[in-house]
């Protein structure tokens, strides 16, 4: 089979769709957003609260729910103010990640 010639021609634009304006700037990874904001299939029709993000130097924990205009936060904790509480581990590990005596386990959400 030989070289085939992609021809950009009237056709073609015609039916060009353009991505979504904040995948264009390389803002937002949509598949990624998909994974952190949806809820299980099996938890029908409840949204999905709670966010787990872990980065080199911080751990953020966030209390969100989407809507279409946009994510609302309702409140969110970073591992750089456990100092301030007394907190004397490391702040970008294991040990930072919240956890709540309560349920008496860790939160992962990703």
């Amino acid at each position: 089979m030989g070289f085939v010639k992609v021809i950009k021609n009237k056709a073609y634009f015609k039916r060009y769709q353009v991505k979504f304006r904040r995948r264009q700037e390389v803002k937002t990874d949509y598949y990624a957003r998909k994974c952190l904001v949806i809820q299980d299939k099996n938890k029908y029709n409840t949204p999905k609260y709670r966010i787990f993000r872990v980065s080199n130097r911080d751990i953020i924990c966030q209390i969100v729910y989407a809507r279409i205009e946009g994510d609302m936060i309702v409140c969110a904790a970073y591992a750089h103010e456990l100092p301030k509480y007394g907190v004397k581990v490391g702040l970008t590990s294991y040990a930072a990640q919240p956890k709540f005596p309560s349920m008496g386990k860790w939160i992962n959400t990703w």
